[in-house]
């Protein structure tokens, strides 16, 4: 089943939408909101699954699916947890500051809380009041969406309560982080809003792909027109979403609608770090990573972040190249 939030109000409207992304019903008669199906899942699940299979096999119409309509499936949520599973990822990006990554990296989950009430549409610009100094840069994530999570709950039982998976860009300012990090209380400036995908899905929608907590398909950035990288998601993920969901829950329950990110989609090479598609490697999900490896390579980045008048499109598509989740594509702009 496939669920988006058409732009109305604060908190969209709910709709199901056909798995091949082009048609969709509304929601209304059963939950106005995806924050609303989620808060009485046991009862809209089923309800929503009828009318999705009515949509599919052509019993319902339904009408044309506009993406551009779209806001995100939650356009605002009560928590965004973003961790970083991918620790080639994490190294990269902290030798770039000249920080070693210490071993419990490797056993224990990084992941800070994130704003989560103003998102941005994946089709909504980038505004920034700056381009210069700030270092914008893209990050190309998946994510779930959880239901009620019990305080506690081991990572064997946390897989439960994921409901709905998606993709998202987590917008950072790479030229903010170091002195926020350095005053040793996390981000905040520096993580701007996020954009996820006109759809989110779920896990049965993905078949074989989806599988111990894993989304195995590589997530596709073209900035500027251009592939910019193509990694797997299911390679190199150190920590799996049901490790993620029992590292949030630990100390506090996590309610219905809580957005868990996976961290920036990084693979290795040869067990190095990555290399540029034009290189022979599956390229990368943000430019701080290459930026990194020119540093290593030559001492010095040569990559720009990003500026006014770029763009960035992140999608994902499932072994017979249909897009799963549709498409976010966004423009820096002007504020």
């Amino acid at each position: 089943m496939k669920l988006a939030s058409l732009q109305k109000g604060r908190d969209g409207a709910l709709v199901v939408v056909s798995t091949d992304l082009t048609r969709m019903v509304s929601a209304s008669d059963i939950a106005t909101t995806l924050q609303q199906a989620l808060d009485n899942w046991s009862t809209t699940a089923p309800l929503l699954e009828a009318l999705a299979a009515s949509l599919e096999s052509g019993y319902i119409e339904g009408t044309a699916f506009d993406q551009t309509q779209c806001s995100s499936p939650l356009p605002r949520a009560y928590q965004w947890a973003d961790g970083s599973a991918y620790v080639n990822h994490v190294e990269l990006v902290r030798k770039a500051r000249g920080a070693v990554i210490p071993d419990s990296f490797w056993t224990d989950p990084l992941m800070y809380q994130g704003g989560s009430d103003s998102f941005l549409g994946p089709n909504e610009d980038i505004e920034m009041p700056t381009d210069q100094g700030w270092g914008i840069d893209f990050e190309a994530e998946v994510a779930i969406i959880t239901d009620d999570v019990p305080m506690g709950v081991s990572a064997e039982d946390a897989g439960q309560y994921i409901r709905l998976l998606m993709i998202v860009n987590d917008v950072s300012l790479r030229g903010l982080i170091p002195a926020e990090l350095a005053k040793g209380f996390g981000f905040f400036q520096s993580k701007p809003s996020s954009a996820f995908s006109p759809a989110c899905v779920t896990p049965d929608e993905l078949g074989d792909a989806w599988k111990d907590g894993v989304l195995s398909l590589p997530l596709k950035s073209t900035y500027n027109g251009n592939l910019f990288g193509e990694p797997n998601a299911g390679i190199d993920m150190t920590f799996n979403f049901a490790q993620l969901v029992a590292h949030a829950a630990k100390s506090r329950p996590l309610a219905s609608g809580c957005i868990i990110g996976s961290g920036t989609v990084s693979n290795k090479l040869d067990d190095g770090p990555g290399k540029a598609i034009t290189e022979g490697g599956v390229g990368y999900s943000c430019i701080a990573e290459v930026r990194m490896i020119e540093t290593i390579n030559n001492g010095k980045p040569s990559t720009e972040f990003m500026k006014f008048g770029d763009t960035i499109t992140i999608e994902m598509n499932d072994a017979n190249g249909k897009s799963i989740f549709g498409s976010i594509n966004q423009t820096i702009v002007q504020a």
